[in-house]
């Protein structure tokens, strides 16, 4: 209590103490009692205060123990601090000093190339080409298509200085590049035989209206890939929307292990300026939120109009093309991290591991650690030759416990121990990170049962994700069910009238401090609609199943 004494002593200085008037009779009568009361009240509540950070300091550690190298939250306790620590420990980012901007890691970048290498080849065979266009646009042409910049408006940065003198026009930086590529659009399509054009970008983009970023969700600066194709026929445009559509769900379900809904927007939730929009959507059990996984979008043909897209069909007549947009970005990398990661860090599917297995040897006392670095050296090899990516921590600063740990943390799906006594057994140890099961291997089969347990872990971590993703699946008829589901942090699966207005509506009475509920998609797989269903919003006729609820 001394310490505090003091602390509050210096407070009170300059106005009592120095003066004298502390001391002072007439001080005492007319403020000192209160002045002590009230620093009697100050030390007690330093105390407490201290205390219950003391409290949490120690909690702190004590779940930093419990949770390996370096996290001191749980997951199931304190979510966002979770996430925050697992990206920055686990390496996937670093902060840098602009709010909303991140230095993306070697680990995230190999997740990204290999998301991108998947892609890439399969929108080749569709005979969609690689381009690149400008970060910058002009305010004219951002003007152009009114509905669009009116979505994008908040989110969009501006160049208005040059060194120190202003802009006469400002230069707006891309949040999306429709506005970018079309006038050129416009100038490479004459006639039929210009169509289809396809074309993608790998890029980054900019959006810059928001208060609380969170790394890879929402971020003001992101890489995705964009892709912007032009056909004669709305068929044509129908047709890729939902090939494309499917790669989404390819990236999410197949490489990333998570499972997705195919389904449509609602009219007011679609692309800004575009015919409908398209998307794969996730649900983040811990948090109760959907989150929008990536969206394939068919603008009609109103940029079209806008930007004088148009061609001389077969016919000799003037028709306008129809148009499509489609993108994915590093969102997909914290939609991984936040539906596996667990207490220890991240849990990396194998198929986008930057490391795929980890051998780290097992010293002993006495031990031969020539012959033990050598079957190392020797079960990396192997492994490498099969496919594999491999590495091997020699590192002679760390201890194999810290080893553990540390590559836990990076989420390696097989961590491999070999030790004196593996080498006599001719095996090896084999530790999976999903589910932490151990066996003992013989090297003889180690490249076949490595590739089993990798095909495993995929399968593994996938249906956990689904089973629990599907545990938060509600359907409701009344919107007293309705409520009562999302406030249980469900995605909501309701039937529904499709009015943009109702839409609105419940928005506005469920809005609060988790955020208002709102549409995530109306599924392709629809369930059964019996004649008389009523929409549990508005008890108009139900048109559509639709999946509601809280998102990112």
């Amino acid at each position: 209590m001394i310490v505090y004494g003091r602390a509050l002593l210096s407070r009170i200085s300059a106005r009592n103490w120095i003066s004298g008037s502390f001391l002072s009779t007439e001080s005492w009568r007319t403020g000192g009692k209160k002045e002590i009361s009230n620093l009697v009240q100050d030390i007690v509540g330093m105390a407490t205060a201290n205390t219950s950070t003391n409290s949490k300091n120690a909690r702190k550690k004590e779940v930093k123990k419990e949770t390996g190298l370096g996290l001191t939250t749980k997951k199931g306790e304190s979510f966002g601090e979770w996430y925050s620590e697992v990206v920055v420990n686990g390496e996937l980012i670093e902060y840098y000093d602009i709010s909303g901007c991140y230095i993306l890691r070697p680990w995230t970048m190999t997740i990204w190339e290999t998301l991108q290498a998947f892609f890439d080849v399969e929108i080749k065979k569709m005979n969609i080409k690689n381009a690149y266009f400008p970060l910058f646009v002009s305010e004219n042409a951002l003007q152009k298509e009114k509905d669009h910049i009116e979505g994008f408006a908040p989110e969009v940065a501006w160049v208005t200085k040059s060194g120190q003198n202003d802009l006469e026009v400002p230069i707006a930086i891309r949040p999306t590049s429709e506005t970018v590529m079309y006038p050129s659009f416009s100038k490479w399509i004459r006639g039929h035989r210009d169509l289809p054009l396809k074309l993608n970008q790998w890029c980054n983009v900019v959006r810059w209206e928001f208060s609380h970023p969170t790394p890879f969700i929402r971020s003001r600066e992101f890489l995705w890939q964009e892709g912007h194709t032009a056909f004669a026929t709305k068929e044509e445009a129908d047709k890729e929307v939902l090939e494309i559509l499917e790669l989404y769900r390819i990236i999410y379900e197949d490489y990333l292990a998570i499972p997705v809904v195919k389904g449509r927007k609602s009219e007011l939730e679609k692309f800004a300026g575009g015919l409908y929009t398209t998307s794969v959507e996730a649900f983040i059990p811990n948090t109760g939120r959907g989150i929008q996984g990536a969206t394939s979008h068919c603008l009609g043909q109103n940029f079209a109009k806008m930007f004088e897209i148009d061609f001389e069909n077969e016919k000799g007549e003037k028709s306008m093309v129809w148009q499509n947009s489609w993108a994915y970005s590093t969102r997909t990398i914290g939609v991984m991290v936040m539906v596996h990661g667990d207490d220890k860090g991240l849990v990396l599917p194998p198929k986008v591991a930057a490391v795929q297995i980890i051998i780290i040897p097992v010293p002993y006392k006495d031990a031969d650690m020539e012959a033990i670095f050598a079957a190392c050296s020797s079960a990396v090899q192997t492994l490498q030759a099969a496919g594999f990516r491999a590495e091997h921590d020699f590192r002679d600063n760390y201890s194999p416990g810290w080893k553990y740990s540390h590559w836990e943390m990076k989420g390696v799906p097989l961590r491999i121990e070999i030790g004196p006594k593996d080498i006599d057994k001719n095996q090896v140890r084999i530790v999976r990170r999903d589910n932490g099961s151990k066996a003992d291997v013989p090297t003889t089969n180690l490249v076949e049962h490595v590739r089993d347990l990798l095909s495993n872990i995929h399968e593994s971590l996938f249906n956990t994700a689904k089973v629990k993703s599907d545990a938060c699946k509600k359907i409701v008829y009344t919107w007293e069910d309705f409520i009562t589901a999302l406030n249980e942090k469900k995605w909501i699966l309701a039937p529904w009238c499709d009015e943009e207005e109702v839409e609105k509506d419940v928005k506005a009475r469920t809005k609060g401090e988790l955020g208002a509920a709102k549409t995530l998609c109306s599924p392709f797989d629809q369930p059964s609609l019996p004649e008389g269903t009523l929409c549990f919003a508005s008890g108009k006729p139900a048109k559509k199943w639709t999946y509601w609820g809280r998102s990112y």
